[in-house]
């Protein structure tokens, strides 16, 4: 059955799965993998056990996982709960789709979906077979490497920061012990090993039994275990260091190589960023995403994160970014003017933002537009014609910084008096790809016909998505893939979100020649004292930005505010001038909204400090207020802090306790309750009377019995007394670092310590005590020893002795990671797992016992 290795298969496996931690919001995903390595584990001893051939041992494996799936995720429509049927297997199928198409849709880290989780298990279970098969089963444990590999390679290929070196660490130790293990069967299978007797490290007291296992013969392969362990330890970590120190391997390496000259340019890949969208909208939490202060006295405009330029048919992507030195960030550097902004009213705007830490993988930063400057620490880079800034190697979690940007407000008669767009503007930004269906071509121009100017155009379109089309908001319509998905959500089911309002507005545009961009980012928030707003998960967004020359990249909102949509998006007011509906001129489509004139109440801008969601109720601002100063996201790392501290306090701890269980193991116990005083009073006074009835004989002497001579009964033990000091003393210079020879009897292990050290007077006679009553104890148990007391307070003195004499490093150590108490730790580890693998032996032998009786 071999269940020594299929523990340590099962084992390797757990620990390569490590490795998929980048992949999952949550650790949930662990724990299923975890049942599925313990079924596949079950059924791989049960085809052994049965004694089966070879191949059916992986059938045996497979059917066990296909059993655990079926009772964790079909356990409802399974015959007794366990046993599959039609109706489970199907609706694990179904599952299995899910997960798969809610993998494709988002980003990593994925939310961990019922669909997801099971074909996570499904993969590591796979994974098990397969190890198991091979390392068990065939006795092949080195190709049993190449399916855990496969593990590590998934994030890898998802993930550009690829899998940690803990998490590597940890996978690689695994797979060196299923080595371990099965060259330890493999040697075990010719027989006893032949050992040779070594002497024990310390020479045992007088009187004191033997250890269990001490005189056993051992391998002489200590020099041999030693080398392997250290060729191991060698090969992980050249092969986690060197990866990360050589140039081209890691974005920078670990010392910079590679980049420092600015010369070099590399292309800036991230995750989809419409699929971290859906995934923020979508989190339950909705927890704090940063907090930020402004001056800006008509509101905070959005926060852009991406512009997305590039439509290829199916999706919304932004142009790869070349990086290079000059794109670098330096502190007062102006950056590139906004692309086409030379009119219309600006002004200054000075933002002040925060990232929470809990936000993860945030190499974009979050500023409004247009920014002029940014004061930030890390390394940070400007994409000159879009003023992304973005990083290499650094997150804006946790961070800080100060924005300075332009806010331009036109007014809608400079809008639509812009004039006729650059040549690389309507090249690059009004490209339509040709699978385009003719369908979306002919509505573009069905709602907008009759428009004279591109503001017209855009401010119907905006007003068809938020208005008249009909169109409804719902998080949860899918993502659209592909271009079909686009045609159905303009012209069918018109149920999505922002991401599909912006794409749609944005196609539309560029369809009637109108340069068009879709931006994503975050939306103002909501104000939680004057100047100070919170951004959270749910106020992500996406919107289209349309380009005027003379203005440059304006925003437009097709997508439904308020409680029936994006709670705090914000309709900007230059597009809301009245427009005729009807066809002809459209000479009143530039002039401003009459405020005395009944609006359109749906298209109506909420005032900058009235921008809370609507379904959050009138507390909504204090809560936000309370859970950004509650500090809760400081709690994980003072737990970690500490869990840190209560680790490195075990040692200190074990030796503090050892030391109070030696001394009070020398306290005798309570002696039985005695006769009542009275008697006591009698017979002493009969006694008395006794003595002085009987006549001295002169010369004789006085009986021994009748004055009781002090007995060591009546109090501890003299000899054990001495034996826990000696062990105390011996304890103590051992964590001090001082030699100490097993062999030296006590008298000398005395002098080597006083030749050692400097001793003062006080510290050498109490020294001298302790050995002496050692040695009493061992050769002359018949003479009493010094009292316990004073030999307890001997061992302290001889301790600060020995404090004061090493240096403070050696202190520290004494204290916090005393090696006495490390070496009693591993003697417990080495003895416990001796006996576990005893269990496991006689376990294994069992079945054949039972057949022999």
């Amino acid at each position: 059955m071999r269940i020594r290795m299929t523990v340590m298969a099962g084992l390797a496996t757990l620990a390569g799965s490590l490795g998929l931690y980048p992949l999952f919001e949550r650790a949930g995903w662990f724990w299923a993998g975890l049942g599925a390595v313990l079924a596949v584990a079950c059924g791989g001893l049960l085809a052994r056990r049965l004694r089966l051939p070879a191949p059916l041992n992986p059938v045996f494996g497979l059917a066990a996982l296909l059993l655990y799936l079926n009772f964790v995720y079909a356990a409802d429509r399974a015959w007794l709960g366990v046993v599959p049927s039609p109706e489970s297997v199907r609706h694990l199928g179904d599952l299995a789709g899910e997960g798969w198409r809610a993998a494709n849709r988002y980003a990593a880290p994925v939310p961990l979906l019922p669909g997801i989780a099971m074909l996570t298990a499904t993969g590591i279970g796979l994974v098990a077979v397969m190890v198991d098969l091979l390392a068990v089963r065939l006795h092949r444990t080195a190709p049993a490497g190449l399916p855990l590999l496969a593990m590590y390679s998934v994030p890898a290929a998802v993930r550009e920061d690829g899998v940690g070196w803990l998490a590597f660490g940890v996978g690689a130790l695994g797979f060196l012990g299923l080595l371990m293990a099965d060259s330890r069967e493999k040697v075990g299978g010719w027989g006893r090993s032949v050992g040779t007797h070594h002497r024990p490290r310390e020479v045992p007291l007088a009187g004191a039994e033997p250890r269990p296992g001490e005189e056993a013969a051992r391998p002489d392969a200590a020099a041999l275990a030693v080398t392997g362990r250290r060729i191991a330890v060698g090969a992980i970590a050249v092969a986690v260091v060197l990866p990360a120190a050589v140039p081209g391997l890691e974005p920078r390496g670990v010392f910079d190589l590679g980049g420092g000259s600015g010369q070099s340019t590399r292309t800036v890949t991230t995750p989809d960023p419409l699929v971290s969208l859906k995934r923020e909208l979508t989190r339950l939490d909705d927890s704090v995403v940063l907090t930020y202060r402004t001056d800006d006295p008509e509101g905070p405009d959005y926060l852009r994160l991406y512009a997305l330029d590039r439509f290829d048919g199916d999706r919304w992507t932004y142009s790869p970014l070349k990086s290079s030195g000059k794109d670098r960030l330096v502190a007062g550097q102006t950056l590139p003017p906004p692309p086409g902004l030379s009119i219309g009213r600006v002004h200054k705007v000075t933002t002040r933002v925060h990232v929470r830490p809990e936000v993860r993988n945030m190499t974009f930063l979050p500023v409004p537009y247009a920014p002029t400057s940014v004061s930030i620490k890390g390394d940070w880079r400007v994409h000159a014609s879009s003023l992304m800034l973005y990083s290499l190697r650094d997150s804006a979690s946790g961070r800080s910084y100060t924005v300075e940007s332009v806010h331009a407000d036109p007014t809608a008669a400079q809008l639509a008096a812009a004039g006729g767009y650059p040549a690389d503007v309507v090249a690059h930004y009004t490209a339509v790809p040709k699978n385009v269906p003719q369908e979306v071509r002919r509505l573009a121009e069905q709602v907008t016909a009759g428009s004279a100017t591109a503001l017209t155009q855009a401010v119907r379109l905006q007003r068809w998505f938020t208005v008249g089309g009909g169109f409804s908001y719902d998080l949860s319509a899918p993502a659209p893939q592909k271009g079909s998905d686009l045609v159905d959500f303009l012209l069918h089911s018109k149920r999505g979100y922002c991401e599909q309002y912006a794409a749609s507005m944005a196609l539309m545009a560029r369809i009637l020649g109108i340069p068009s961009r879709v931006a994503m980012g975050y939306t103002p928030g909501s104000e939680v004292r004057p100047g100070e707003w919170v951004v959270r998960s749910r106020d992500a967004h996406a919107w289209p930005e349309l380009y005027f020359q003379g203005t440059g990249w304006v925003r437009f909102e097709p997508t439904p505010s308020g409680a029936g949509g994006q709670g705090t998006a914000v309709t900007p007011s230059y597009s809301r001038p009245e427009i005729s509906t009807g066809g002809g001129s459209d000479s009143s489509s530039a002039q401003a909204p009459d405020s005395s004139a009944g609006g359109d109440e749906s298209t109506a801008a909420p005032s900058p400090g009235a921008r809370h969601r609507d379904d959050e109720g009138p507390g909504a601002a204090a809560a936000a207020q309370g859970d950004e100063e509650s500090g809760t996201g400081a709690a994980p790392w003072v737990a970690g802090g500490v869990l840190i501290l209560l680790l490195l306090a075990v040692p200190m701890g074990l030796r503090m306790f050892t030391r109070r269980r030696r001394w009070a193991a020398l306290v005798p116990a309570p002696a039985p309750p005695g006769p009542p005083a009275s008697d006591l009073l009698s017979r002493t006074l009969s006694r008395r009377r006794a003595r002085r009835s009987r006549k001295p004989v002169p010369g004789a002497r006085r009986p021994a019995d009748d004055r009781s001579a002090p007995s060591p009964a009546d109090g501890a033990d003299p000899a054990r007394a001495a034996h826990t000091a000696w062990r105390e003393m011996r304890a103590d210079a051992l964590d001090h670092g001082l030699e100490w020879r097993a062999s030296d009897s006590p008298r000398a292990a005395a002098r080597r310590l006083g030749e050692q050290l400097d001793l003062d007077g006080a510290s050498s006679q109490a020294l001298t005590r302790i050995a002496r009553a050692e040695e009493l104890a061992r050769y002359a148990r018949s003479r009493s020893p010094e009292p316990v007391e004073r030999l307890r307070a001997d061992v302290k003195t001889v301790r600060e002795a020995f404090a004061a004499s090493v240096g403070r490093g050696a202190r520290w150590r004494a204290r916090l990671l005393p090696p006495s108490t490390m070496a009693q730790v591993g003697t417990a580890v080495r003895t416990a797992t001796d006996r576990t693998l005893d269990a496991a032996a006689r376990l294994n032998d069992l079945p054949a016992r039972l057949r022999r009786r």
